[in-house]
């Protein structure tokens, strides 16, 4: 896991963008080995849903920005990824996808079920969004496009969204799609100078954290009981996070937005007892409104109370 906890998790709590350069030598993609938890769940979304995760505005050309995270993903993990340019080659998956047609080849037996898994996913796609589909099932990662030139987010392919809808996002203004986030005016006040800087030269990274109910990696409100908290106890509480960075898309004042989701046992994610302490200082610093947009008003009290008795003696 990529997530920095105590970079994370301050406080006072505040809703603020919380970016920082990359470390030199990081990476920004992760692979999935075949039959992960990731790829299980990408598997079932693109076969079932896919028209809620990949979507884009009408006539954006999302080939830069594509052909920019195929040679950062061959950069990165050449054991795992291959790019010439015209073919993407998923290694570890037996699969590549042809960038100009979306043509598919298997190139070897993967070692997940029939070994076909991920190819005959991709030949259940348009040939248009199959090279965005290799990507999502052979990375962790959700990627978005943000367009520095109008603020917007032209192109998605999100399957493991935190309780968002992708299709109500895409081609919406970065500041609109905040919008609905609880104390949200930093947010807000910094979105066109956001949008501009993740665009630049330099690499970006930052960090969302939640407590939840929920363990599933693909939370799309459809598929998600709104009564929440009905059947999970604190003491069995989730720890949802993101690491979220961005690849500029050179030539193009765009960047690819990568968001890595993990979920695990929040017991598990305590690790020590400063962890629990610096989780229950930002907790009991929330707002009402923020307490709210987490769903976390009703468990507040039960969970300050779980994580006190974790906390240093």
């Amino acid at each position: 896991m990529h997530f920095d906890f105590f970079a994370a998790v301050t406080a006072p709590f505040r809703m603020q963008p919380g970016l920082r350069r990359l470390a030199p030598g990081a990476t920004q993609l992760t692979p999935l080995a075949p039959g992960s938890r990731h790829q299980r769940e990408k598997l079932a979304v693109l076969s079932s849903f896919w028209p809620q995760a990949l979507l884009q505005a009408d006539g954006f050309d999302a080939a830069p920005a594509l052909a920019t995270v195929c040679a950062q993903a061959a950069q990165e993990h050449p054991q795992a990824w291959a790019w010439d340019g015209l073919t993407a080659s998923a290694l570890w998956q037996g699969s590549a996808v042809r960038a100009i047609d979306g043509q598919i080849q298997q190139t070897g037996t993967g070692s997940f079920g029939l070994g076909d898994e991920v190819s005959r996913c991709l030949a259940s796609l348009p040939p248009a969004w199959r090279l965005a589909g290799l990507l999502s099932l052979s990375f962790a990662e959700d990627l978005a496009v943000v367009d520095a030139r109008d603020g917007r987010i032209p192109w998605v392919a999100v399957t493991l969204p935190s309780h968002w809808a992708p299709e109500t996002k895409v081609g919406q203004h970065f500041a609109s799609v905040h919008a609905p986030v609880a104390d949200n005016s930093l947010l807000l006040r910094a979105a066109d100078a956001l949008t501009r800087m993740v665009s630049g030269p330099d690499r970006w990274e930052r960090f969302v954290w939640n407590v939840t109910d929920q363990p599933r990696l693909h939370a799309h409100p459809d598929r998600t009981d709104p009564h929440r908290w009905q059947d999970t106890a604190v003491a069995d509480a989730w720890w949802r996070t993101e690491r979220q960075s961005f690849i500029p898309v050179a030539g193009h004042e765009q960047a690819v937005f990568t968001i890595e989701v993990q979920v695990q046992r929040l017991a598990d994610a305590l690790a020590t007892p400063a962890h629990a302490q610096v989780l229950m200082e930002a907790i009991a610093s929330m707002s009402p409104a923020v307490l709210e947009y987490r769903n976390l008003s009703r468990v507040r009290d039960p969970l300050l109370v779980w994580l006190a008795d974790r906390c240093p003696a």
